[in-house]
């Protein structure tokens, strides 16, 4: 048996036809922190099967210093430092108060339904919103003479 610790994804890019997209997506969700250090955290969430919430540390930062953008099927949610404690003489400064980038790519149908900041947490409400016309269908089976009939279990196949 082979065991892969590390992939090299130019090489293996190399080798496959059409999945240029998905390649695509790799790179930036390794690049979307490019300070490497996760700044700042964040949490996803799922409420139920239709809704998420993600959930991202912003403490210091205010209304006017956060922006959340859609574009296709990319969430970008942006944070400009707060100005203000230049002058200030600090003896230890462990508060993260830098600008910062975090994008996530949404699913098929997933849409941002509304964002609230508190307590220094910003919540991003996502719900999945499938159109009726792809929603799976029942399909109602007819005999030759165009008589529903319904489905019988004399063998005890279906589930009880």
């Amino acid at each position: 048996m082979t065991r892969i610790d590390t992939i090299n994804l130019p090489q293996f890019q190399r080798a496959t036809i059409g999945f240029d997209r998905l390649f695509e997506q790799m790179d930036r969700q390794f690049a979307n922190s490019p300070n490497g250090q996760g700044y700042p955290p964040y949490n996803i969430a799922q409420i139920n099967e239709e809704e998420f919430m993600i959930s991202v540390a912003v403490a210091g930062f205010g209304m006017d210093n956060l922006e959340i953008t859609t574009e296709d099927d990319q969430l970008k949610i942006e944070g400009t430092a707060p100005k203000g404690d230049e002058d200030v003489n600090y003896l230890h400064k462990g508060i993260g108060g830098r600008n910062f980038r975090r994008e996530f790519t949404l699913a098929e149908h997933v849409k941002v339904a509304n964002a609230t900041l508190e307590l220094g947490m910003l919540n991003v409400h996502l719900v999945r919103e499938v159109p009726e016309a792809l929603k799976p269908k029942k399909i109602t089976i007819k005999d030759y003479s165009n008589t529903v009939t319904e489905a019988t279990d004399e063998a005890g196949l279906l589930d009880k």
